[in-house]
């Protein structure tokens, strides 16, 4: 179940010829993909482009009808390999996947298929991002495009532009032969717009065709003396083809080309950013008419020499805005500027960030800088301009006496809001066991992995070592074995990883190196951190993928002798016992534990869809839902400290003889009862209590609620007589 439906988006996907599509950037990049004839499409979940793979999921009745064939894939490098249906046959593919950790797994075979070369057109789709929405480091796709000499497209953030990036990617690609990879930043992605639709059309090349008349060229297999014409090939045939086809069909843009003496050269996506930035100048206006030269790169590899020739004619200097580092476009366009002699003087990072987000205010100070010294605008004039304002609201001034508070205490009291467990997080009982097993036996060392459970590296859990990759938790503590010591490693991975890298990189690799570890695998359904998409282990029933595989099987099947499931993480008994066992066995090779509840938001999506529809319909409907008895709680907080559920908090003591606030629930409760179990796991104090919220209830239910009332009722009201004795 992925967190969000396109169920209803998709019916757009059908639109025809003249028709105006009116969506968003992942919608548009699905109907360009049919408008293009594609044959099959392939990728794995990952920020920004999980979304391009539940719309491809959810519409997939309309791809079938043009015979595409769709695969949420394993992995990125699974994704990858699947082009190679393209090598040898006119199949259009496309492939997505994050970047720049999805085009690290996918590198072997993306290297090999832009070594051997395409028939078909491969397009390589990359959600790339380097700023507040990105989880991961901050690295560039371009290096890899460079290496493997794969043709990058950066198209401007606009769905025309986005549409015409998919269409054109096709055919160079098959016009030199090679994959092209299409960058889609997250604004990019969720960008919202209109197009005039073309007809979708169906493959002019089946995969029927393909496996009825199989094509075998040994000229395109990675092995001597063929690998060897490959790179021979690149530079003679493939390259002067790719900038043949980019030059003739313009897919690089002039704007303002000779307004002035000096230009901006702007990789494609940043191409909003700047045209915000020049308008905030008083150098464009909204609808992108510039008063400085703009060459934007939709192609940002390879550059274009002729046209950047043409482009530093007259100009005494021209400014290079890339996102990212290393500074590859600025390095390139150094290189063709002192080769063919021009003396423009080139700018970049000496003016821009070297690394890091270009958003409107880091790209308005470049640029500001940059046309001062070239006394293109007056820095008087342009200080008010630099100034986004944002609009305030004004109080009575005895009220905004009243509310001020000093800049210093807010510091301290403003604490940082770090990313964490959903309420209710079937995760969260594992690393509190975890903690309670630190108290018996000491710290372990902790080898994390990407995925929701990363979030226990933060407060207030505090574990995790290292993080080396997706499903590599148990690789990354493959080192850390020895007879020497009593201590076993512990290393953490999602069934996401597992099935994605874990397996066979984590626990295949400990069978067969005889590890002494203890890997706990968290199996809560779903790819949860990618967005709830079901993976091979997946409970619920997908009508178009195979689920239901156990993780404890294929632990098993590959050699694996000690393996304990937990069938409910929230039994924080039993969790503690199977960590404590695992931890002290005595009997050698490697250690599985497998924690299994469903992720809570995925669940909390269903059941709340089903509760609403059975509320309306009358039906009777129980929740549960935990809190704490003010007048019982001490105010030691230890539940809070071993859960760290949102839905815990802390109000004042009524009690006037105490100061130490005491916990309390919020409304966010979901009833796991985590709390409740810490409080008795940890021997704490006896404060929670379990309450029922009925919906629709019985006849007798409503009787016994007012008989109810009115005996609390009546005993709050003797209470508040007998407070009242003592209050002076």
């Amino acid at each position: 179940m992925a967190e969000r439906s396109f169920v209803e988006e998709v019916k757009k996907l059908r639109l025809g010829q003249g028709d105006v599509f009116s969506g968003e950037g992942i919608l548009a990049v699905t109907k360009a993909l049919l408008e293009s004839g594609v044959a099959y499409v392939a990728g794995y979940q990952g920020a920004p482009i999980s979304h391009l793979i539940d719309v491809l999921a959810d519409a997939q009745d309309i791809l079938s009808e043009y015979g595409v064939r769709f695969e949420n894939s394993a992995s990125e490098a699974t994704a990858a390999a699947t082009l190679a249906a393209s090598v040898n046959y006119p199949l259009r593919g496309a492939v997505t996947f994050k970047a720049t950790v999805g085009t690290n797994v996918a590198s072997d075979a993306l290297a090999n298929l832009a070594s051997g070369g395409v028939l078909g057109g491969a397009l390589i789709i990359v959600g790339e991002d380097y700023g507040e929405g990105s989880s991961i480091m901050q690295e560039r796709s371009h290096a890899f495009a460079m290496k493997s000499q794969i043709w990058l497209l950066d198209p401007r953030p606009n769905l025309p532009s986005i549409v015409q990036a998919v269409k054109m990617g096709f055919e160079l690609s098959e016009a030199s032969h090679t994959p092209v990879m299409l960058q889609m930043r997250i604004r990019a992605c969720h960008v919202h717009g209109r197009f005039v639709c073309a007809q979708n059309r169906a493959p002019s090349f089946f995969i029927k065709d393909a496996l009825e008349h199989p094509v075998r060229d040994l000229n395109r297999i990675v092995l001597p003396p063929a690998s060897f014409l490959h790179e021979k090939e690149k530079i003679e045939q493939r390259w002067p083809a790719a900038v043949h086809f980019i030059r003739q069909h313009s897919l690089n843009e002039f704007f303002s080309e000779r307004a002035d003496d000096v230009g901006l050269a702007l990789q494609g996506g940043c191409y909003n950013t700047v045209i915000r930035a020049l308008n905030l100048l008083g150098l464009a206006d909204v609808f992108g008419n510039s008063q400085i030269p703009l060459y934007v790169m939709n192609v940002a590899y390879p550059l274009i020499d002729e046209e950047f020739e043409c482009f530093c004619h007259g100009k005494q200097a021209i400014l290079v805005l890339e996102e990212g580092q290393p500074n590859f476009v600025e390095q390139n366009v150094a290189n063709i500027l002192h080769q063919r002699g021009i003396t423009t003087r080139l700018h970049g990072k000496d003016l821009l960030p070297m690394a890091g987000e270009y958003n409107t205010a880091t790209v308005l100070a470049g640029l500001r800088a940059f046309l001062e010294r070239y006394d293109k605008i007056k820095a008087e004039v342009t200080a008010a301009a630099c100034q986004v304002r944002i609009p305030a609201v004004t109080l009575p001034v005895g009220e905004l006496r009243a509310n001020a508070v000093p800049e210093d205490s807010l510091l301290n009291a403003v604490h940082t809001r770090p990313p964490g467990f959903c309420t209710g997080c079937p995760e969260r009982p594992i690393f509190t066991a975890m903690k309670l097993i630190e108290r018996e036996l000491g710290p372990h060392h902790v080898s994390a992995d990407i995925g929701c459970h990363l979030f226990a590296i933060l407060p207030p859990f505090n574990f995790g070592n290292t993080t080396m990759g997706y499903g590599l938790g148990a690789a990354g503590s493959a080192a850390l074995n020895t007879p020497n010591s009593n201590k076993r490693a512990v290393s953490v991975m999602g069934d996401g990883g597992f099935w994605h890298n874990g397996l066979t990189s984590g626990v295949a690799n400990s069978v067969f190196n005889r590890s002494d570890n203890l890997t706990i695998i968290v199996d809560n359904s779903y790819t949860s951190a990618t967005g709830g998409q079901d993976i091979p282990s997946s409970s619920a029933l997908n009508r178009s993928r195979s689920t239901g595989h156990a993780i404890e099987k294929a632990v098993k099947g590959v050699g694996v002798k000690w393996v304990r499931t937990v069938r409910r993480t929230y039994d924080l008994k039993t969790m503690i016992q199977t960590l404590r066992e695992a931890l002290t066995s005595r009997e050698k090779g490697p250690k599985i534990v497998i924690a299994q509840s469903e992720c809570m938001l995925n669940k909390q999506r269903r059941e709340k869809r089903q509760n609403h529809k059975a509320i309306a319909a009358g039906k009777r409907i129980v929740r549960e839902r935990f809190g704490i008895d003010p007048d019982t709680c001490t105010g030691d907080h230890s539940c809070i400290r071993l859960s760290g559920c949102p839905s815990l908090s802390i109000k004042p003591n009524p009690d006037p003889l105490r100061t130490d606030p005491i916990a309390t629930v919020l409304n966010s409760c979901v009833g796991c009862g985590l709390c409740g179990e810490v409080s008795h796991a940890a021997v704490l104090c006896p404060s929670f209590f379990k309450t029922r919220i009925i919906a629709n209830p019985t006849r007798w239910e409503r009787i016994m609620h007012r008989v109810r009332k009115k005996v609390i009722g009546y005993l709050q009201r003797h209470d508040a007589k007998r407070r009242a004795r003592y209050d002076f």
